[in-house]
């Protein structure tokens, strides 16, 4: 389990699959995710049951925030195939829970994911593909430290319009490892 001071990062358990499956049903959660077709929860199962036949960095966390002392799950995150060799990882992060956009909770999980790569995992690069038309993602990835590395352009078609996709990536010779 990885904790900081409002939220704590912790292993996906299967009773978290009936968030997802709402999450991912949701048109505004899943507008800046490669999601196009609803999820039913045996989706939900067939894709966990999978994941967790994967090595242990690439399992997902569950994103929980501490309320009135009681820990909610309010969204997810995860490593996507780490590079051993070239010591690199990409990460995706969600926070499902719409009532808690905008409070930087998804800002502190990539600090406390980033803090785990660098120092717990010793890899040396983080990625991640985001919409170029999310702004609000693309401003808090740059606030912990991405930097944009290229474009991929119209790369994906979503609700009637081609995307660029931009890489970003911190290095850990940049990374500044602040307190969550």
């Amino acid at each position: 389990m990885l904790t900081g001071k409002r939220i704590r990062l912790r292993a996906l358990e299967p009773t978290d699959l009936v968030h997802l499956t709402r999450w991912k049903n949701d048109p505004d959660v899943i507008e800046n995710l490669l999601i196009n077709t609803p999820s039913s929860i045996n989706d939900e199962q067939r894709r966990y049951e999978e994941l967790m036949k994967r090595p242990d960095e690439e399992h997902p966390f569950a994103i929980e925030l501490n309320e009135q002392n009681q820990w909610v799950l309010i969204g997810t995150t995860r490593f996507h195939t780490i590079d051993w060799k070239n010591r690199s990882v990409e990460f995706g992060v969600c926070i499902g829970e719409k009532e808690h956009w905008n409070k930087g909770y998804a800002r502190d999980a990539v600090r406390l994911l980033l803090r785990h790569a660098f120092n717990n995992l010793n890899l040396n690069r983080v990625f991640l593909y985001v919409f170029e038309t999310n702004e609000r993602a693309r401003k808090m990835y740059t606030a912990t430290g991405f930097v944009e590395e290229g474009r991929l352009r119209q790369d994906i078609y979503k609700n009637g319009r081609y995307l660029d996709v931009l890489v970003m990536s911190v290095l850990r010779n940049e990374w500044q490892d602040a307190e969550v």
